[in-house]
């Protein structure tokens, strides 16, 4: 074959992600997954009636806010790791930890201000509008808990000079998905005031 009939091919690029970031990418589709088939159950059920209308506790509207301001930090965790800023670093990290539990708390003081005001999960005198509430935010709350043990790992790193602009995966990761869970929850939120 001459030189002149011969084409070479150009290499193909190949598309890749780090396997520990597509495994996170996948763990969020599954729980985007889960809470659409909680809220699509949920406006099903509701247009069957016998629905109690759940006022939401003051509250949740608190524990929200602190959900935001812990993603602020967060952010502002990974954008100190990235200008190797260790000390800044730690601080945000423990800060977010802390909003983090703060968080969860409040949504156990939401839960007792659900039964104070006789709405309970469940069980005889229950009804499905509260129930629901409860399963949606307990859910979260579920998925809250590993972001919470997330944040933990990553500020441990932290302390022990691990997390810096050449060792960005850790808080990377934690980053987005802690970002996700604020996303999750303002959806959630919304969605429970909107479709009461």
């Amino acid at each position: 074959m001459s030189d002149k009939n011969y084409i070479a091919e150009e290499p193909q690029a190949v598309l890749s992600m780090n396997p520990k970031k597509f495994i996170l990418w996948l763990f969020i589709v599954s729980i985007i997954m889960i809470f659409a088939s909680q809220t699509s159950a949920y406006l099903v059920r509701r247009a069957e009636g016998n629905w109690l209308v759940v006022d939401f506790p003051p509250i949740f509207t608190i524990s929200t806010v602190v959900l935001l301001l812990s993603s602020v930090t967060m952010q502002w965790a990974f954008n100190a790791a990235k200008r190797d800023n260790i000390a800044t670093v730690k601080w945000a990290m423990l800060i977010t930890t802390v909003l983090g539990f703060t968080f969860l708390y409040t949504q156990w003081l939401g839960w007792v201000a659900l039964v104070d005001m006789k709405v309970f999960f469940g069980g005889q005198g229950s009804n499905p509008g509260g129930s629901f509430v409860y399963v949606i935010s307990g859910l979260h709350a579920l998925h809250l808990m590993g972001g919470l043990l997330f944040l933990l790992v990553v500020t441990v790193k932290a302390f022990r000079y691990n997390v810096h602009a050449k060792s960005l995966l850790a808080i990377d990761l934690c980053n987005t998905y802690w970002h996700f869970l604020d996303v999750l929850w303002i959806y959630l939120f919304v969605f429970l005031l909107i479709n009461r």
